[in-house]
């Protein structure tokens, strides 16, 4: 046996040897024997019906279960304006969207973003800026009307005013020639009560999220979020996920943003007190000032408020404590041959590159529950280009106008039954889950060219599989 001979065959084993490790590496990404449970063990419901999103997770003491159902209260309640006998959610506005987190998040689910007349509804909110950064690297305001458009107000002012759209109907087929039609929204304010916009005003958006499993994803550590990070792309795979740098008001420095369609909030604290100052016009020790600019403040000045702050500390722990020990629902029929054949075309398209399946929380997790749990949330929470046909073109910290945060795929598929609706992306613009896909481009553009490349069953079986999430 000449030297050669045997030369060649090391050779052939060798790589005989990668491509088995590479198929084992692949198998082991696709093989779970628990993927039903979708928050882990501990934070894994399993409910079908519309209430599967509003569960607290298993295992709560009859104290955390009484402080569930207070931040639920406060919640699902309505705020008024003040003053007002209901002192404990009294402070609304003056200027506001919604007057209580469940107007928006029905059910701990995603918001329904247009009415029956096609029109935006209280649940697609619009994020507003100009060029420039503020001291803390954020979005600059509008002068006349903020950070965040309000079409409501207390009695003795006035709504900024509203928005409408209207839809461009984009025709195309695929590769198969099965047609399909996306719809593109166009926004357009009027009626502005306050001034005239910025000239170089920059508009957003932004449909509200199911809030189930907020609490898990809180409780990621940093770096098993930027162990996915990849921003020059040195693996060559089309995929350059890359972190947004936020700042964090208690810590009062920048640090990493996981909440938010651009992951612009650090925490899950923060992210509601947030949408209680830019949604309700509710203070928190976190933002204790109103959500107004500085002429609206002194149109209003006049006007009274509901306590300094209108939403007391112990009021913040209790929706967060809520928020946070919101269960997630189990997957359904996720050994189902066509569900997992969708799983396999789901992971052979790279859709698993940015929609990482399956992370585990840290060891130190508040609530301990929330720790050291094997979930699947099938999000990267990093920033990736989705190219132009998504782009809002408005720069959100380190968020591109081009770029947006992976959302979560969790508990889609009971969208329809929680919901009542089946819109999906940023705007609500997609109104199935084939349409968010088709919408899919920049890094996303293979992934989306392959699952047009499928057959039509192989599309209805990827479909399937999205559905059992």
């Amino acid at each position: 046996m000449s030297y050669r001979f045997v030369h060649i065959v090391g050779i052939f084993i060798f790589l005989m040897a990668l491509v088995t490790v590479s198929c084992q590496e692949s198998e082991s990404a696709m093989t779970d024997n628990e993927e039903e449970f979708s928050g882990g063990k501990t934070a894994t419901v399993f409910i079908k019906s519309a209430d599967a999103l509003g569960q607290p997770l298993n295992g709560l003491t009859h104290e955390e279960i009484r402080h569930f159902q207070m931040g639920n209260s406060l919640n699902r309640n309505n705020w008024v304006a003040a003053p007002s006998s209901t002192t404990a959610r009294d402070g609304l506005g003056p200027l506001f969207n919604a007057t209580a987190c469940a107007s928006c998040h029905v059910r701990d689910g995603k918001g329904n973003p247009y009415n029956s007349q096609d029109q935006p509804t209280q649940s697609l909110l619009f994020r507003l800026s100009v060029p420039g950064k503020n001291e803390q690297g954020g979005p600059l305001a509008d002068p006349a009307y903020g950070l965040q458009f309000a079409h409501q107000s207390v009695i003795g002012t006035k709504p900024e005013g509203t928005v409408s759209v209207e839809f461009e109907e984009i025709s195309g087929h695929y590769p198969d020639g099965t047609a399909y039609s996306l719809r593109k929204p166009t926004f357009t304010f009027s009626g502005l009560n306050y001034g005239e916009m910025h000239p170089e005003i920059m508009t957003s958006a932004r449909l509200a999220p199911p809030m189930a499993g907020m609490g898990l994803l809180d409780a990621l550590d940093e770096q098993t979020i930027l162990e996915w990070e990849d921003a020059e792309d040195k693996n060559n795979d089309g995929i350059s996920g890359r972190p947004n740098y936020v700042w964090d008001v208690r810590k009062q420095k920048t640090v990493l943003g996981r909440f938010g369609w651009k992951a612009n909030e650090p925490t899950a604290e923060q992210q509601i007190a947030g949408a209680f100052s830019g949604d309700m016009g509710i203070t928190s020790a976190i933002f204790p000032e109103e959500n107004l600019t500085p002429a609206q403040a002194q149109l209003m000045a006049h006007l009274p408020n509901g306590g300094t702050p209108e939403l007391e500390d112990h009021a913040l722990e209790d929706v967060l404590f809520y928020i946070q020990t919101l269960a997630t629902p189990a997957r359904r029929n996720w050994q189902d041959e066509e569900v997992k054949k969708g799983k396999l075309l789901f992971f052979k398209a790279g859709c698993e590159n940015c929609h990482r399946s399956k992370m585990t929380t840290s060891e130190t997790a508040f609530p301990k529950h929330l720790a050291n749990q094997t979930i699947r949330p099938y999000t990267d929470l990093l920033l990736h280009d989705m190219g132009e046909g998504l782009a809002d073109n408005r720069p959100d910290f380190e968020a591109s106008g081009r770029e947006w945060r992976t959302a979560p795929l969790w508990s889609m598929g009971l969208q329809k039954t929680v919901s009542k609706h089946t819109f999906f992306l940023h705007d609500g613009r997609a109104r199935n889950p084939e349409e968010a896909i088709l919408w899919h481009g920049g890094e996303a553009e293979k992934s989306k060219q392959a699952f047009m490349q499928y057959s039509l069953i192989e599309r209805e079986a990827l479909l399937r599989f999205l559905d059992s999430l």
